[in-house]
């Protein structure tokens, strides 16, 4: 069950990582973090590079745990859950979207979709799957593989996948950073359009202008705080 429209979906309160450097000392990246996101919104966060926004995600992910602070989605305290909590956690209610597709290369698209729900378990209706191809313009590249899909068509198929458990929250880490600017200016437009579509809480790190602008919220990561 998701939190109702306009409450918090993400209450972040004084949240710390640091990590240690090679020779002596240690990085600071986050120093005291505090924000919330209401659910249905969606939020930009915006940095230099090194800044922490990739650090961010990966907290909010439940691929990192912070050396102090609190991370609490939909009321479940991330912060308390141990490894396989995280990960059941994860897989049920967060949908995540990388630079770098992750896409696995023996799989199809169709594959690739259908992937995060045998992981849990789960019913995979044929016409789920189908919807979710059309939602993403691929249904004609259901069974081709990523050597044989283009950039964006391969950030399609991981939208695709990360939207089929039908997620609380997608988080979406630098997701047109490794596309051309026409089609990064596609892979936005469905963001938004698929967000929409599905009332869905979406939490974007991004050097890209104008993806931070269509956010409802922009936030700026700068020495470890969040303003």
């Amino acid at each position: 069950m998701t939190a109702p429209k306009n409450s918090p979906l993400i209450e972040v309160s004084d949240l710390h990582k640091a990590y240690p450097l090679p020779e002596s000392g240690q990085l600071t990246v986050l120093n005291g973090a505090d924000f919330s996101v209401k659910a249905g919104d969606t939020l930009a966060v915006t940095g230099q590079s090194g800044s922490g926004k990739s650090t961010l995600i990966a907290l909010l992910a439940g691929l990192d745990k912070p050396d102090r602070g609190r991370i609490r989605i939909n009321g479940a305290d991330l912060t308390a859950m141990d490894e396989a909590g995280l990960t059941r956690f994860r897989a049920a209610h967060l949908g995540i979207v990388f630079q770098q597709f992750h896409l696995l290369p023996h799989l199809s698209a169709e594959e690739n979709i259908r992937l995060p729900l045998e992981l849990l378990g789960r019913p995979c209706e044929r016409g789920e799957i189908e919807a979710l191809l059309e939602n993403v313009g691929l249904t004609a590249r259901r069974t081709h593989l990523p050597a044989q899909l283009s950039g964006g068509e391969c950030q399609r198929v991981a939208i695709a996948r990360a939207l089929a458990v039908k997620p609380l929250l997608l988080l979406a880490d630098e997701p047109t950073g490794n596309l051309d600017v026409a089609t990064g200016r596609e892979i936005v437009d469905l963001l938004f359009h698929l967000a929409e579509q599905e009332q869905m809480t979406m939490l974007v790190v991004t050097h890209n202008r104008e993806l931070a602008e269509r956010c409802s919220r922009q936030l700026q990561l700068a020495q470890g705080l969040l303003q």
